[in-house]
């Protein structure tokens, strides 16, 4: 049988897709992006579940893995030489996987306990999501280092006081979370928007940056309001200049140096940066 010139394996291929077109869809995290300046809620709520076993960590500690899956976390704070050191002083060995089970059952209740305390909407998303909703017909969607318990009391604060994504991801929806691209692939088809490049992921976390890297689409961190800067609208209203510019700089160097395309310190900054993607990939830019 004669062979067929295009079925070898090894003939070369090229295919290259550019997508020329403007952005269509925003997706975004939860604490520290459009809720709960500063990250207070999960932050406290770890530092509470480690006391409640009899370990001390810092607000450092608890909020290191902030972003992922929230069992995950745990985890990962446990990994930390520091705390395992003070949890062996406190329990006569290492934590094990069951430990970390017992937590994460915890962490829940207490969770959502705690945010009724700290669901503020941040300044200006509201306004600045109806915007790319109105003015720009952007489809809006949204995932979360939360589970699918949390997020079906906070899901109803938020929409109280206006902010109603087309989608919400969860930890618990995807095989695997944060950094993985899951939870943004799942928004692409829940809310049905394609190319990957027509898609931003805003978010204050470097795990949430890793996310929308590793999905392919543009990627924009939040210094000001997130996890890294570490305080509320009013502590930041009070804070020594010096120490605040310190903090909002460190945030700035943390989202940039894991990849962010953009920068910025709050969601109300977000329009001009969209604007600026546009320019690009009209002119054959991608993520």
């Amino acid at each position: 049988m004669a062979s067929v010139p295009w079925s070898n394996a090894r003939m070369p291929y090229h295919h290259t897709r550019r997508y020329a077109g403007k952005i269509k869809a925003v997706i975004f995290d939860w604490a520290g992006t459009v809720l709960d300046c500063g990250v207070f809620a999960p932050a406290l709520t770890f530092v509470e579940i480690f006391k409640r076993e009899g370990v001390t960590i810092t607000d450092e500690e608890a909020r290191g893995p902030m972003g992922t899956h929230k069992r995950v976390h745990i985890q990962k704070v446990l990994e930390l030489s520091s705390v395992r050191s003070r949890w062996a002083e406190s329990h006569g060995k290492p934590p094990t996987d069951d430990d970390v089970e017992r937590m994460y059952q915890n962490f829940v209740p207490l969770q959502c306990e705690v945010l009724k305390n700290h669901s503020q909407m941040i300044e200006g998303v509201v306004e600045t999501v109806n915007h790319l909703r109105t003015d720009r017909a952007l489809k809006i969607g949204s995932c979360t280092g939360f589970t699918s318990p949390i997020m079906a009391d906070l899901k109803v604060i938020a929409a109280s006081n206006g902010f109603v994504p087309d989608f919400i991801a969860t930890a618990d929806l995807v095989p695997q979370a944060r950094p993985c691209p899951h939870m943004v692939w799942l928004n692409a088809i829940k809310i049905d928007v394609h190319p990957i490049e027509a898609i931003i992921k805003v978010d204050d976390t470097v795990d949430g940056i890793r996310e929308g890297l590793a999905a392919g689409c543009w990627t924009v961190g939040v210094a000001k309001t997130g996890n890294y800067m570490a305080a509320s609208e009013k502590q930041m209203a009070e804070m020594d200049r010096a120490e605040y510019d310190r903090r909002l700089q460190h945030a700035y160097d943390v989202l940039a140096e894991c990849g962010s395309h953009y920068v910025i310190d709050s969601v109300k900054d977000l329009p001009p940066v969209i604007d600026d993607i546009n320019r690009r990939m009209a002119s054959g830019d991608r993520p």
